[in-house]
Order: C-alpha cells, then structure tokens, then sequence
C-alpha cells in the first residue's frame, strides 16, 4: 500500500485542500500531520514572544477542530510536538511512506523550515510534493515575471491581476479518507502550559467577537457575516467602524491560520452578487483580499529586507531607542486616548480594527520614532490574526519605510474625531474618560484643571500625560519630507 503524509501549517482545514486532495487520489494510505514546532512559541529579535496566549489558544482550538474534521472522514490528525525536519522523517521511516504533501510559504522563516524538512527526507525514500493555497490567486497565474516584476505599489499589482488572471475554483475535501495505520498514535495535543505560555487565552468580555478556532466556526463567520446577517451589502461603508461585531467581517484570524481560503470568501461573494446584490461593498471584500495577495508577493519579493530597519524600500532610518515610550505604546498608556484604547482592546482580546492599526503604526514610528520592527513584532504575538506578510507588510507601509509613493502619517487626533466621533470608542476602552466631555475626550490633557475636576479625570493621576507632543512630530515629519 502506497502512503503519503501530508503535512499541515498554516492550512488548517479540509475543504479546498489540494495537497490533501492531491494525497487521497494518489496514495492508498493518508497521514495528515502537525507539528507544534518550539520555535513558534520562542522570542523574537526584541526578546517578545512570537506567539501569546491568545493566538495560541485559538491555533489549539483549530487543530482540535480540524482533528474532529479528519474523524469525520474515518482518519484521524496526528499530532506532534516538535520541529518539522525531525519530526517528519521519522514518520516517514515509520509508515515507509513515498511522498510528503505540504502548501508552500512565502515568509524567510517558513522556507528555512522547508529548506531544513527538504534537507531530512534526502536521507528517506520519500519525495517531497508542494502546492499553493495561500493566496487568492494561484502564484502560477501572476501576471509578472518573476519576483522582479512583481509591482512596489499595490494599484499596479491590482490592475495587473485584475485584468490578467482569474481566481481558481475552491477544491472539495474528500468523501471520506483511510484510518490511521495502527502504528501511528494520534498523539495529545500541547496544552498552553506545555507551549510554554502563561494564561489560558480567554479574551475580555468586551471584544467585538469570541474568537472561537477552527474550519467549523470560520465557515460558520462566513455565512454569518455574509447571508445571515447580510452586511456584505454595506461593508465598504462600515469596514472603519471600530465598535462591534460586524463594521468588518472579521474574518482575517480564520484566514491567518488556514481555516478557510480566500477562494472561499471569494465565492461566497460571488454567489452573493449573483443571488442579492452587487455593489462597491461587495467588489470591496475582494479588493481586501487582493491586498492581502499584495502584501504576500511582496513579501515573498522582499525577502529578509522586510525584517531590515530600513524596510522594502531599503532606507535610512534614524531610529530612537527610548525604553520607556515603545512600553507605554504597548500598555495603552501613552496620553493620546485613541492610541491607548486600540492597544488596550488589542492586549484583551487579540484584535484590533485595520483604522486602529493604522493610527498606532504611525504613533510609534513616525511620532515617537521607534524601530517599527518591534511594534511589528508585538503584534505578531499579540494578533490572533497575525499573518507573517500581511502584518510585517502594512507595518512598513505606515512607517515610511514600505515602497508607500504618499510616504504617509496619520494625524491621530484628527482621525480619533473623524472615527469615534462621540468618544464612545474610547471611553468603551478608558473607563477613566467616562466624564470627559465630547470635545476633550481625545485630547483631555487640553482641559483646565477645574474642568479635569468635574470631569473626575486628572490628567497625570487618572490618565497619563501625552508622552510626545504630536502636533511638534507632525511638523517635523513634514520637515523630513520637504527635505
């Protein structure tokens, strides 16, 4: 009997599948695995964690998921706690396999990985087999050639796509799929404690969604988003709200960790045109998608320079090294309320709006002119939906050192009133600014003191002072600019 392990990652579902598709109709045996690698639960470059509790938490409850999907079948998930390269050869001696399916990866870390599980079946007699899943279109139908060619912008890598490929059907999973052989146990699933992780990944009551892993419940959010509550119709509109389970779709940690494809989201869109409506909103959803392709081809482009302080662009930062400001930027306690509210509703539940990340972006690279790499780094442990190009990608984009033609800053402020106009925003994440008048709200350090005290709100006791004065780095970033 011919057998093939297939080997999951970043792909933990069943449903468009190809290498799992690809093992059921060419092998007689399937062995679906997965490596709890210890490297994806150590440090970064900056000494943070690379996974926290609340990402961990919902990668556990997604093989879990998918372990009961693969029971479902008649198979079973094995599961393993350790590095790839020594894990899978072994199975592979074990079950004499002939073949090792996998998705492909863009980011330098993940193809190490491969290169290092590439390097440890030389010495089987199985031969390793790759495909594409990660993208919504398939990176045999770019319209570039070569890596090269790939557009620093992204409205170039749009139109390109757009008018020169087409989006692949989804793959159905198999009908049903062998048992495991006897010789291989399925093996426990780490708990946190045994990932090396304090806390149990709870998230405060108060987060826009449970953020519940796995295929079951991202498939669920699909129809949930899209034809249950039918906020697809309006989503361009609502996509920059900030409070609230469907102002967005929500859908990015199911995506980040392969519980559902974009082609999924893709066709679900489609059939929502066809059969409802179709509108700005709706070519919207699949315009967020193609940034999300953008971002991993140019990643995969950019290649260890993404990880460089100077970014894509290859630049010459002058980045400050001040402790104490890039740690009241991650506790929420900087002074500007819209900063510390997102950071804030980013370390209780692990999510953050795309207006909110934006916004603290800017504040920590472009006004406190800290080394965008460990705001990156902080929310590639913080993120339930950290995906390696899309979050490294954007944080260089907003921190002037992406291939960004605008060179961009937020004005905070400005932004906090146009977005959370009344405050309810703010005053949801600071209970301290529940006082606060509408016009202080996102300014309270303007108000006299007299005020602070009706407000209940001192500035300096109840709520920090401002730890930079952002009128003075808007002016100096303009300076740079002019320069």
């Amino acid at each position: 009997m011919s057998t093939a392990l297939v080997w999951i990652r970043n792909d933990l579902r069943v449903h468009d599948h190809a290498p799992l598709r690809a093992a059921a109709r060419q092998h007689d045996r399937v062995v679906p695995v997965y490596c709890f690698d210890p490297r994806h639960f150590d440090t970064t470059m900056f000494g943070l964690p690379k996974t926290g509790a609340i990402r961990a938490r919902f990668l556990r409850e997604s093989v879990q998921d998918l372990r009961a999907s693969y029971r479902d079948l008649g198979a079973d998930l094995a599961v393993r706690h350790g590095r790839p390269e020594d894990v899978l050869p072994e199975l592979v001696r074990e079950m004499d396999a002939e073949a090792v399916f996998q998705f492909q990866e863009i980011g330098t870390e993940e193809r190490a990985v491969e290169e290092a599980v590439k390097g440890a079946l030389r010495d089987t007699d199985a031969t390793p087999g790759f495909f594409w899943g990660k993208t919504l279109y398939h990176i045999e139908d770019l319209p570039f050639d070569g890596t090269a060619d790939i557009p620093d912008v992204y409205t170039n890598f749009r139109k390109g796509i757009e008018k020169q490929s087409r989006v692949r059907p989804t793959i159905d999973p198999p009908d049903a799929l062998p048992a495991l052989p006897d010789a291989v146990e399925p093996g426990p699933i780490p708990t946190l404690d045994d990932l090396g992780i304090d806390g149990d990944g709870s998230v405060d009551e108060r987060s826009v969604l449970p953020f519940e892993g796995g295929e079951t419940r991202g498939l669920d959010r699909i129809d949930e988003y899209i034809w249950r509550e039918d906020c697809l119709k309006t989503y361009k509109k609502t996509r920059n709200g900030l409070l609230g389970a469907n102002y967005s779709s929500k859908f990015s940690p199911w995506l980040a960790h392969g519980c559902i494809s974009p082609r999924q989201i893709h066709e679900a869109v489609q059939r929502y045109e066809d059969e409802r409506v179709s509108n700005k909103s709706t070519y919207w959803m699949t315009f967020e998608l193609i940034w999300r392709d953008f971002h991993t081809f140019a990643s995969w482009k950019a290649g260890d320079q993404l990880f460089h302080a100077g970014g894509p662009a290859g630049k010459n930062p002058d980045w400050r090294d001040y402790d104490k400001a890039f740690e009241r930027w991650c506790h929420g306690t900087t002074g500007i309320p819209f900063v510390d509210a997102n950071m804030r509703e980013l370390n209780e539940t692990g999510f953050m709006s795309n207006r909110g990340r934006q916004n603290v972006a800017s504040m920590l690279s472009m006004s406190l002119r800290q080394d965008w790499r460990k705001g990156a780094a902080y929310f590639e442990s913080r993120l339930v939906d950290h995906d390696v190009c899309s979050n490294w990608g954007n944080w260089a984009y907003n921190s002037g050192v992406g291939h960004d033609p605008r060179d961009r800053y937020f004005n905070i402020v400005k932004q906090a009133k146009r977005y959370d106009s009344d405050g309810d925003y703010v005053r949801y994440w600071l209970p301290e600014l529940e006082g606060v008048p509408d016009q202080y709200v996102h300014e309270p350090h303007r108000m006299s003191r007299d005020e602070q005290e009706a407000a209940g709100c001192i500035i300096g006791a109840d709520y920090p002072e401002p730890v930079v004065n952002l009128k003075k780095t808007y002016e100096r970033v303009q300076e740079m600019k002019q320069d």
